[in-house]
């Protein structure tokens, strides 16, 4: 069913809008002559703002079909009961935006910052010819977004209460603290996704896809699974089990005897697919040639631990979240490890194998990538200031 619209839309040609976008940054940079961007009950499908700033402006009611939105800084706009059917949204930067009621059917938000974006129900009214609102839908509807791609995107803190986002795709997506409560999440595709903190009771996930998901802390009060994907979904960590804890200590400190001794003493340690979240801070910790392949770091602190080596195979590995600052991890074959939202300032990835890494969100202030290959790594919000770039960044995809 096609949003609720009122009578008349007003037809915007390209000229008006892109004029209107003008006066609005004009207004935004302080500028004499700009006016605020107002575009409530307009028709704007197929039209092209990308790379505008219309912070703040007013969309309501709008109809954007099919509309080149990419790479606009939208935050705070009011996109309230708006049309967005199959818009492109890729990239976008929409802090805090108002998509209450808004229609988002197979609109492309890859990559998208929706950081506390308030997609709850609402409901478009109008005046009519006595001054009276009039609602144009009996009940409030709630956000659409039904084969919607968000891949990627940053959902951090954002309000998906009673969203229909039947099979959306969210691979990817930063959902740290999100809001689903009572959301229809269907057949979606929720794979790697960061859903820490993020409120899914009474969700709908029947036939959803959440491998490799991020679950901790993570409410699922009277949430339907029924039929989902929950393979290799990261949850909160067990009871630590004290014989499990001191075997892992014992096997790190052999480690470190044996790095520091040259092979000596102590013993390499394999650290294949466990849970080291139950083990004492790693910090500044003599991990050098460590095999660890499908160990769960999420969380931990390894700011200053010494993890160079030939020998170390971090592929597949969950550092999500840790602390990497500064750390030397020069040379190294990380590929396609897990890197997003770390704190990695002055860490030195000097000749490391980054191809399709996630590093989203994270934090490489002053870091050395020199030599690296960072080919299809995903650098989305990346903080990069003062950092030692390899001579191919400019072709990352």
């Amino acid at each position: 069913m096609n949003p609720a619209r009122p009578t008349v839309l007003t037809r915007l040609s390209q000229k008006e809008v892109s004029a209107a976008a003008a006066r609005h940054e004009m207004l935004y940079s302080g500028r004499l002559g700009g006016a605020r961007a107002t575009f409530t009950f307009c028709d704007l499908s197929g039209l092209d703002l990308a790379g505008r700033n219309l912070a703040d402006a007013d969309f309501t009611g709008a109809v954007l079909e099919e509309a080149n939105l990419s790479g606009a800084r939208l935050d705070a706009a009011s996109f309230f009961g708006a049309d967005l059917r199959r818009a492109n949204l890729s990239n976008a930067q929409m802090r805090r935006a108002d998509l209450r009621g808004a229609s988002l059917r197979g609109a492309n938000l890859i990559g998208t910052d929706l950081y506390e974006a308030d997609f709850r129900e609402g409901a478009i009214m109008e005046k009519d010819r006595h001054g009276n609102l009039k609602m144009l839908q009996h009940d409030a509807k709630p956000s659409e977004l039904p084969s919607a791609m968000l891949n990627s995107a940053n959902l951090e803190r954002a309000k998906l209460t009673g969203a229909m986002a039947a099979q959306a795709d969210f691979t990817d997506a930063v959902m740290k603290g999100c809001r689903l409560t009572r959301a229809n999440l269907r057949q979606a595709r929720l794979t790697g996704a960061n859903l820490e903190n993020a409120d899914l009771s009474g969700c709908d996930l029947s036939g959803a896809d959440l491998a490799g998901a991020i679950l901790v802390g993570a409410r699922m009060d009277f949430t339907n699974t029924h039929g989902a994907d929950l393979s290799r979904t990261l949850t909160d960590k067990s009871e630590p089990d004290a014989a499990e804890t001191r075997r892992i200590e014992e096997m790190l400190d052999a480690h470190a005897l044996w790095a520091q001794s040259d092979g000596r003493e102590g013993a390499p340690a394999d650290l294949s697919g466990l849970d080291l979240r139950r083990t004492r801070n790693l910090a500044h910790r003599m991990l050098t040639a460590l095999t660890a392949p499908g160990a769960v770091l999420y969380g931990i602190n390894l700011e200053g631990a010494s993890l160079q080596g030939s020998n170390l195979k971090l592929s597949h590995t969950d550092l999500s979240d840790t602390i990497l600052a500064p750390l030397l991890i020069a040379g190294e074959r990380l590929l396609p490890a897990r890197l997003d939202n770390v704190e990695a300032r002055y860490a030195d990835f000097h000749g490391a194998d980054l191809r399709k890494a996630r590093m989203a969100g994270s934090d490489l202030a002053y870091a050395n990538l020199t030599g690296s290959d960072l080919r299809g790594a995903d650098m989305t919000d990346v903080t990069l200031m003062g950092a030692k770039l390899p001579m191919q960044f400019a072709e990352i995809a």
